[in-house]
């Protein structure tokens, strides 16, 4: 599932709205045509009971508990119902119930919990109910997920690296995994030169997970890897995006940007020096290279955001890869909209602005912030 930064829209719908009284009415309308003794009043009394509290998962769960109160009580014959329900469900969020459902209830038939959760993850993705698995049985559930890694269908390739994840975002940490990467690496293997950039993706984030806790077994495996495969190379470069900001030498290294950059920072300038919440700032950028070959180069920002304590706290923003001929020079220009987001709330004060070439810190300036 998705993990960058949402703007704050007072006026957008909430997401947990997803699971609105009107979808409740829907699933149960369609659960009643496919299984005639549903008791679709009692369904919705369990699920509509207090909503309004509840989150977006918290939601999904409620539905799951309240079908799981309402189907059948053999499990078998509660996934043989799910089943048909799955495409009449036309919203690839909605379906995650199907899988939610198996990784709350499914634990006492393993295998045709598997076989359910592979079959869900078609319509969406199964991602989170597998990790239910994984921290109970991972072994067991590896096994099965290293021969998904090897399907035909990019679906079940992308679960078998999206749920094992060390560090999913919406979900709880596997911690075996955090301890050991050794226990996914056959299924990073068996999809280093996937075809798919759903798949690419994937792989990409979860050695990005695994760079947070162990960054040198990361690299080994990278390094090791033959990057003249052009969907290896785009997993190598995006899976060490997080080194590579922290400026890494061999990560820089593995994208060619190892070396210390031979350049001279002539102008950087942020403008307007002031401003306020929601409006633009505009950074300008000169460099001259002052080699007398080619060099690869990363450019990155980091900006210091004012916290609320009045301290400041950095992130850092992707700029520009480039290749700069012997003592050329160029200049780069960007603007970035400085507004709210649910994982950033901005404060006033002055906010310093850094610029890095492969890593180092060649420049900065500051701008003033006013709500």
């Amino acid at each position: 599932m998705p993990a960058e930064e949402i703007s704050v829209d007072n006026s957008a719908p909430k997401l947990k709205e997803i699971f609105d009284a009107a979808c409740f009415r829907r699933i149960a309308k369609e659960v009643a045509v496919l299984h005639p003794r549903f008791d679709a009043k009692h369904f919705l009394a369990l699920a509509l009971d207090d909503l309004d509290a509840l989150s977006l998962m918290q939601r999904m769960r409620r539905m799951s508990q309240s079908l799981h109160a309402t189907l059948p009580q053999n499990y078998p014959r509660a996934i043989a119902i799910l089943r048909k329900l799955a495409p009449r469900i036309h919203s690839g969020f909605v379906t995650l119930v199907l899988s939610d459902f198996v990784g709350v209830f499914g634990h006492d038939d393993f295998d045709l919990s598997m076989q359910a959760l592979a079959f869900f993850t078609t319509f969406g993705s199964a991602e989170f109910a597998i990790r239910e698995f994984l921290r109970r049985d991972p072994l067991r559930t590896l096994a099965v997920m290293e021969i998904w890694s090897r399907d035909a269908d990019e679906h079940l390739r992308r679960l078998a690296s999206e749920g094992s994840r060390p560090r999913l975002p919406w979900s709880f940490r596997l911690d075996a995994l955090i301890a050991d990467p050794n226990l996914a690496a056959p299924i990073l293997e068996n999809l280093k030169t996937d075809t798919s950039l759903y798949v690419r993706k994937s792989v990409a984030n979860h050695l990005n997970d695994i760079a947070k806790d162990h960054p040198d077994w990361v690299l080994d495996r990278i390094e090791s890897w033959s990057l003249e495969n052009r969907h290896t190379a785009w997993i190598a470069k995006h899976a060490l995006r997080t080194l590579i900001k922290k400026g890494d030498r061999r990560a820089l290294s593995v994208i060619g940007a190892g070396a210390k950059a031979q350049v001279l920072v002539k102008e950087f300038s942020l403008h307007p020096r002031k401003i306020a919440l929601g409006e633009k700032l505009a950074l300008t950028l000169t460099l001259e290279s002052t080699a007398s070959k080619s060099q690869r180069l990363v450019v990155d920002y980091a900006v210091h955001y004012v916290k609320k304590s009045g301290s400041a706290s950095a992130k850092i923003f992707k700029w520009k890869e480039l290749t700069l001929d012997a003592h050329e020079s160029l200049q780069l220009t960007r603007s970035q909209t400085v507004r709210d987001f649910t994982t950033r709330v901005h404060y006033a004060g002055r906010h310093e602005v850094e610029i890095l070439i492969n890593g180092e810190k060649l420049a900065k300036d500051f701008f003033d912030l006013s709500r």
